[in-house]
């Protein structure tokens, strides 16, 4: 009789652990998930606050094909279709065009709206094919950001107006810090266009994120 009590004792003290364990792994587990999920609305609220507070706006697919599909642009004139001699971009995708194999088309183009004296058309490239277009809307364009050299950059700046307010030259300036540093000093820029500063054609639009 009294093994069998002592027996019975010792079976519900290694009971009486495994449910400590139990518990003690449940509790640490229940701690690590909050942990986990904590790290991950931490990581999330750091990435809105780092996130660029501007968009890139490329030429549109629609008017790239309407383009393609009418051989004219909006003035009238024929697109001239070519092998590509220069890295571009194409306004579309804003990629560098591939020298010597890619097919463009250069035809004249006005990033505006509004009818006024800052309406300025002037040549663009797209690509001959249909292509995607630039999907990385809350950065620069990488491949144009790095090449300082074939891309030189400069910033024009118009207020809702379309009125130009604001010119400024890249350089060797990190060009998604400048455009960021714009937009939260001047009030008055109610959107970029970014131009090649040598050729002075026009590259993409800049809006407010």
């Amino acid at each position: 009789m009294e093994q069998a009590v002592l027996l019975l004792l010792s079976f519900c003290c290694v009971a009486l652990l495994c449910i400590q364990n139990i518990i003690r792994r449940v509790i640490k587990l229940r701690k690590y998930r909050v942990d986990i999920l904590y790290r991950r609305t931490e990581i999330c609220v750091r990435k809105k606050i780092d996130m660029n507070k501007f968009k890139i706006v490329p030429i549109s697919a629609e008017y790239a094909q309407r383009i393609r599909s009418n051989k004219k642009d909006d003035f009238g004139r024929e697109v001239i279709e070519q092998t590509a001699t220069g890295l571009g971009p194409c306004r579309v995708s804003l990629k560098p065009f591939k020298r010597n194999i890619d097919k463009r088309l250069l035809l004249t183009h006005s990033p505006f709206e509004i009818d006024n004296a800052f309406d300025q058309p002037g040549p663009v490239f797209i690509n001959a094919e249909e292509v995607e277009p630039y999907k990385d809307i809350y950065n620069f364009p990488p491949e144009i950001k790095a090449n300082k050299e074939s891309f030189p950059l400069t910033l024009i700046g118009y207020n809702e107006k379309q009125m130009m307010v604001f010119t400024k030259l890249v350089g060797d300036a990190d060009v998604d810090e400048l455009i960021n540093s714009i937009f939260e000093t001047r009030e008055d820029v109610a959107y970029l266009h970014a131009r090649n500063a040598q050729a002075c054609c026009f590259i993409c639009k800049i809006e407010r994120a």
